[in-house]
């Protein structure tokens, strides 16, 4: 709310009503109808309305309003102290208003505005000799400058203001169809346009109103008063909301149209691609089929050339064999000649004798010695042959086009966790909202981090109009998903997403119980070539066989799983069996998966405090001896082949055995505080995560035919899972969740490697769990 001594300031706008020309000016310090104009020098008659003034006290009795007012001039007044010549009016004449032509005002060195013609005439007649005239308005003396009065600078002001008129939009006040003389108001608040004389000082807002209209044919009010809500309300004259409005709307109408423009200018930037494109698509079609014309021509013009060859050498032989009958025929001609002057019959008798000779040779030359055969044969399965050169031609190449629409198509990807490889898919829709069902559209990806460095990013093609991005993130933090196609952005591109640190659980079963879904105490796991999970139920005395999923499948028993103190578990030396351990019996013992019957065990004087078992790649089992503080490996039918490492903290000895596996490549792992690694024979190799010494301890292990080492850990209060890079010893990962801690994880096993998960035992939750771990 302001009070009605507050400073209002006034909009500049033309208006021209009933009475006659008014122009609005912009003036400050406007305190309750007292008016102080800003100018000096120029005599203005200010009208304020009387009616406004007391409508605004009306207002302040009925309504909360901030009213924004106007003040009116005379429009001629206006003109007649800014925009006319004071020297024309003093002479009398009422044309003297500046213009561009012989009223051109001129600025004297006295601040001063004459037009040119009032000059030339002053100049003409008081400075003849002297060159200098006075200021015919504070008749300070002038000095004409050389180029005369046409060299004095113009009035600047005075051209603004003219410009100003010149462009100002002469509007008319809306006035009341039924109170002449009483102009329109709007409420910016209720959005209302009303008459103060029809609604009585007040009007309808929207929320306080039942319907009607204000009289006077005003949209949005009743023909009575009407209290408005408590709010505070901002009230203008009609004709300002209507400039205001139709500057909004030209604005508006700007904006619009420079997005058109740009829009036209993308339409026809696409347009100059597509020519280019198709341009490209002819030059290619015309080279690789002129490539192919080219060869059938080559083809062509060599079985031409055998034609012509064969013929020629045929043609060659048949006319050396003209020749030589020639040459017979003539020795003929010459014979029989030279016989008609012979009268010794004994010589003709001669010739004759010889002619018979010749007529012998005659006859193998009257047979052609080359044939004339020659015709073009088609191989038998010539239209085999033409079908496969068709094919063939339609293999050359074919024009490949697409009708995604990108604005539409749209990526989708699940939760983004730090070091799994994460999956983006990109579904393409065309303009009419249909989903593509082909592949093949320009796409290109980008994922970048936090820091700016890009991500190493695979992006397939599924041929069904859909795209897979796959992508592994590093780090926690805000990532950045660029996808285009055609070089355009989809559909809310860039994809802003967060990638976490914790990696909670895929699944989660069992509870503590004895029942299907119960567990007392479960402290390891195993996991078959078909995934199916094997958990040792140790306080049930069983082993619970689960699916690929954690679902319950049934459970296993068997003798040596009594006592509750099984420890260790394995998959057998096939598919169809498990190794157990039981470090209180000191039995290790192989179960039948299916029947839950006894393969074969056995034991060892050795064995004091056996706790998890193993199978090396040469079928030998590797027992891991907490109290004997080494591991033990035995051959098939258990006699003690050699053991690994000896009780100690040193390299290759060992302080609290946890757990033992055997990687890929043969090599033995085992976990105490630290990780250490033998070979297939028992030589110490290497210590992995060797800070962990005595910090901590180490539940389970695993490897997996990818290159990682799995381990859980627990140190003081915090339990999580490790992964290794296997080779370099590198922490590749930690998996732990705020939402899903882990209490004693014990133990661990590995799923396929399509599967890229593994389950972990919870010991202290009395569960088994799934995660992703790359």
């Amino acid at each position: 709310m302001c009070e009605w001594e507050s400073r209002i300031m006034l909009e500049v706008t033309s208006v021209e009503n009933e009475e006659g020309n008014h122009h609005e000016v912009e003036t400050s310090n406007l305190n309750r109808g007292e008016l102080t104009p800003t100018s000096t020098g120029a005599k203005r008659k200010v009208d304020i309305q009387k009616e406004l003034c007391e409508y605004r006290q009306a207002m302040m009795t009925s309504m909360s309003s901030n009213l924004v007012e106007t003040v009116s001039i005379d429009y001629e007044d206006f003109n007649e102290s800014f925009l006319t010549c004071g020297t024309c009016l003093l002479n009398g004449r009422k044309s003297g208003m500046y213009d561009g032509g012989e009223h051109l005002p001129k600025l004297l060195p006295c601040s001063h505005t004459v037009c040119l013609q009032c000059l030339d005439r002053i100049v003409a007649t008081f400075a003849r000799d002297t060159g200098q005239f006075r200021c015919p308005i504070c008749r300070e003396l002038i000095t004409i400058p050389r180029g005369g009065v046409q060299a004095l600078p113009p009035s600047f002001l005075v051209n603004q203001l003219l410009d100003l008129m010149a462009r100002q939009r002469r509007e008319i006040i809306p006035k009341c169809s039924i109170h002449q003389n009483q102009e329109l108001l709007f409420c910016e608040t209720c959005d209302t346009v009303f008459c103060t004389s029809c609604i009585g000082g007040s009007h309808v807002s929207p929320d306080d109103s039942s319907g009607g209209s204000v009289a006077g044919g005003v949209p949005g009010g009743s023909g009575t008063p009407t209290h408005t809500n408590n709010v505070d309300h901002t009230v203008i004259p009609f004709s300002i909301a209507i400039k205001r409005m139709s500057e909004i709307l030209i604005y508006k109408a700007n904006e619009c149209r420079a997005k058109l423009n740009e829009a036209n200018d993308i339409v026809k930037e696409e347009i100059h691609r597509l020519d280019h494109n198709a341009d490209e698509a002819f030059e290619a079609i015309n080279s690789q089929f002129q490539t192919v014309l080219d060869s059938i021509e080559k083809k062509r013009q060599e079985v031409l050339d055998n034609v012509k060859v064969t013929r020629d050498d045929k043609k060659k032989l048949l006319e050396d064999q003209q020749q030589i009958i020639q040459a017979e025929k003539s020795k003929v001609d010459a014979d029989v000649q030279a016989m008609r002057q012979q009268v010794e019959v004994r010589n003709i008798t001669k010739k004759i004798s010889d002619l018979n000779c010749k007529l012998d040779t005659v006859s193998t030359l009257s047979e052609p010695r080359e044939n004339s055969y020659m015709q073009y044969v088609l191989p038998d399965d010539y239209e085999n042959i033409l079908n496969t050169i068709i094919e063939s031609l339609d293999a050359l190449g074919k024009i490949k086009t697409s009708k995604t629409f990108p604005s539409l198509c749209r990526a989708s990807m699940e939760t983004a966790i730090a070091h799994l490889e994460m999956k983006a898919k990109v579904t393409t829709i065309d303009y009419n909202g249909v989903l593509q069902t082909q592949g093949g559209d320009p796409v290109t990806a980008e994922v970048v981090d936090s820091q700016g460095e890009t991500l190493d990013l695979v992006l397939t093609d599924n041929s069904d109009g859909t795209y897979e991005l796959r992508f592994t993130p590093q780090r926690a933090g805000t990532f950045c998903l660029k996808v285009l196609i055609f070089g355009r952005p989809i559909k809310d591109c860039p994809l802003f997403f967060d990638v976490s640190e914790h990696n909670p659980p895929v699944i989660s079963f069992g509870s503590k119980g004895n029942k299907d879904k119960g567990f007392m105490q479960p402290c390891n796991v195993a996991v078959d070539s078909m995934n199916n999970v094997y958990v040792i139920d140790t306080g049930n005395s069983r082993i619970k066989r689960l699916s690929s999923t954690l679902d319950f499948q049934d459970h296993i028993h068997n003798s040596s799983l009594e006592g509750r103190s099984v420890t260790g578990i394995c998959m057998g030396r096939n598919e169809e069996s498990l190794m157990v351990i039981n470090w209180r019996s000191k039995t290790v013992a192989e179960i039948n998966m299916n029947t839950g019957e006894t393969v074969s065990s056995f034991t060892h004087d050795n064995f004091v405090e056996p706790i998890d078992v193993a199978l090396n790649n040469e079928g030998h089992v590797l027992v891991a001896d907490n109290g004997f503080g080494s591991i033990l490996v035995f051959d098939v039918s258990g006699e003690l082949l050699h053991t690994i490492g000896s009780k100690g903290s040193g390299k290759g000895q060992f302080k609290d055995i946890s757990a033992v596996c055997v990687s890929a490549t043969g090599e033995i792992v085992v976990a105490d505080s630290r990780i250490q690694v033998f070979s297939p024979e028992g030589k110490f190799l290497r210590e992995i995560y060797s800070q962990g010494k005595n910090k901590g301890r180490y539940g389970g292990l695993a490897c997996d035919s990818n290159g990682f080492l799995v381990a859980t850990r627990t140190e003081k209060a915090k339990s999580f899972i490790q992964v290794f890079r296997f080779e370099s010893g590198q922490l590749y990962s930690t998996i732990s969740s705020d939402g899903c801690r882990m209490k004693r994880p014990t133990g661990i096993a590995v799923m396929g490697e399509d599967e890229r998960h593994l389950v972990v035992v919870d010991i202290g939750n009395d569960c088994v769990r799934k995660y992703r771990y790359f």
